[in-house]
């Protein structure tokens, strides 16, 4: 079984459709190889991905590549997957099966507090990130004089490329076709060049040069029932 490190934490329909885009996501992954998979959802949210057939273990591989894994047990050192569950002036914390703080000073994304650099590369609530485990839980202390966890050195680029591009509107709460969608039928389907997918519910709207982002968020934002950011170069 592989637990993906993308959360499922919309309820009703929406949750629904969620899950069917995730099916259709993991089949797509591993539609050529010899197995079958049965998907589920765990207690916090995270799904799941049970595996069988001569494949499974590439299968599995293939899953972990693209989504990041949910583990029982994170080791100092190695580079694992959380999910933006909170922050506050002093740093993120991160939900990787277990509660992770990111110090600000680990962030690695330059001045300001961990609340204005979230404003500033655009992070929506439950956003996937990479990072690099220390020892410490969220309170900052295991009694093992361990070293503060901190962001992913290939995390740190992406989200500086994030700033240096024509402009992003991020989004949680909607599959990427829903947010394509949603752009599409308000008008602005000229306005941006692709909907990237973050996390199972996290989008990125990746702006055209001649589009403002934070204009796109306030004519699309009655639409989208949901957290929405601006990345602004």
């Amino acid at each position: 079984m592989v637990v993906l490190a993308t959360k499922l934490y919309v309820e009703g329909d929406a949750r629904e459709r969620a899950l069917d885009s995730l099916r259709s996501l993991v089949g797509n992954q591993i539609d050529d190889l010899d197995v079958e998979f049965e998907l589920g959802v765990r207690h916090d949210d995270f799904p799941s991905v049970t595996i069988e057939g001569d494949d499974a273990t590439v299968a599995r591989n293939v899953l972990r590549e693209e989504f990041g894994e949910i583990v029982p047990d994170l080791e100092v050192g190695e580079t694992y997957v959380g999910t933006l569950e909170s922050w506050d002036d002093a740093g993120f914390v991160l939900d990787a099966g277990q509660a992770v703080r990111i110090p600000t000073d680990e962030l690695g994304l330059g001045p300001g507090s961990a609340t204005q650099i979230r404003e500033r590369y655009g992070l929506v609530q439950h956003v996937p990130l990479q990072f690099v485990y220390g020892g410490e839980d969220d309170t900052g202390a295991d009694g093992n004089d361990a070293t503060p966890s901190r962001l992913a050195d290939a995390e740190r680029d992406r989200l500086y490329e994030w700033t240096r591009g024509a402009g992003r509107l991020n989004v949680n709460s909607g599959t990427r076709a829903e947010v394509r969608a949603t752009l599409n039928r308000a008008g602005h389907a000229q306005d941006y060049v692709t909907v990237e997918r973050l996390g199972l519910l996290e989008q990125s709207v990746i702006c055209t040069e001649d589009t403002d982002p934070p204009g796109l968020l306030a004519s699309v934002g009655e639409y989208l029932p949901a957290e929405l950011r601006c990345v602004v170069p």
